[in-house]
């Protein structure tokens, strides 16, 4: 079975099952099917009319591949396929308070998952990355991600570069994060279209990529730290557009 088909874990099970025809089929340790938190995932797997298989641990531990499960796996339906062609529609239908997340080579499971978990609470309209060199979405980016897999538009284009200067083309802003950056994040001027683009965990933007950006900001680092992981990165980057938006709305309302 292709592990990228699959979700692992209550939290992850549990936000698949919140999109009605999501999840294909369940498997449950039979030894926990009393669990009170197994027995809600199972209860709304009845409702909606999906196959269950209360199987031993043995089984359950084979389809999740290593990955953390708490005694549940799905099967989900085919996620929808996204490419650079939907971009067209995005930045329509968005405007000018339309943000993309951009990230450039991140090949760890476990960061582009919380990245896409962050996207989700921080309103991300989508998230885009290259097809090479990055990983996909992966069974355990998905159970990191908590959901956010599903719900965040993951676009996977084979020319990062052009797809930028397309972003570019239709006004959107591209903001990347560099450590070299002469101003920080929070001087940045970050409101209209926005598309936040973020490196790799250790060698950060390619040059290609850094020189597609309108403007670059960096991360004030007062310890002896050097640079932070790209998924916290992403978090304070996200939530300080955020933190624009709302002031900028509030002051509108005044």
């Amino acid at each position: 079975m292709n592990s990228e088909q699959l979700v692992c874990g209550i939290h992850a099970v549990n936000a698949a099952l919140t999109r009605d025809g999501h999840v294909a089929e369940l498997w449950v340790d039979s030894g926990r099917r009393n669990d009170a938190r197994l027995r809600s995932l199972i209860d709304v797997a009845t409702t909606q009319v999906i196959p269950l298989h209360f199987v031993a641990l043995a089984e359950v531990d084979r389809l999740a591949t290593n990955l953390r499960h708490q005694g549940v796996v799905g099967r989900i339906n085919s996620a929808p396929v996204y490419s650079e062609h939907d971009l067209e529609r995005l930045i329509e239908q968005h405007g000018k308070t339309l943000l993309l997340l951009v990230l450039d080579g991140v090949q760890d499971p476990h960061n582009l998952g919380a990245c896409l978990r962050t996207a989700d609470a921080a309103g991300v309209h989508a998230v885009i990355a290259p097809r090479d060199r990055a990983t996909g979405l992966t069974a355990a980016v998905r159970k990191v991600a908590c959901g956010g897999a599903e719900s965040v538009p993951f676009i996977q284009v084979t020319n990062l570069a052009r797809t930028l200067r397309y972003c570019k083309d239709k006004g959107v802003w591209l903001v990347g994060a560099s450590g070299e950056a002469d101003m920080e994040v929070y001087e940045a001027d970050l409101q209209g279209p926005i598309g936040l683009v973020l490196g790799a965990e250790e060698s950060g933007l390619r040059r290609l990529t850094k020189e597609h950006c309108d403007s670059l900001v960096r991360i004030p680092m007062l310890g002896q730290v050097e640079s932070l992981n790209v998924s916290v990165a992403t978090g304070i980057c996200l939530y300080e557009v955020l933190r624009q938006r709302q002031v900028a709305g509030g002051d509108r309302k005044k």
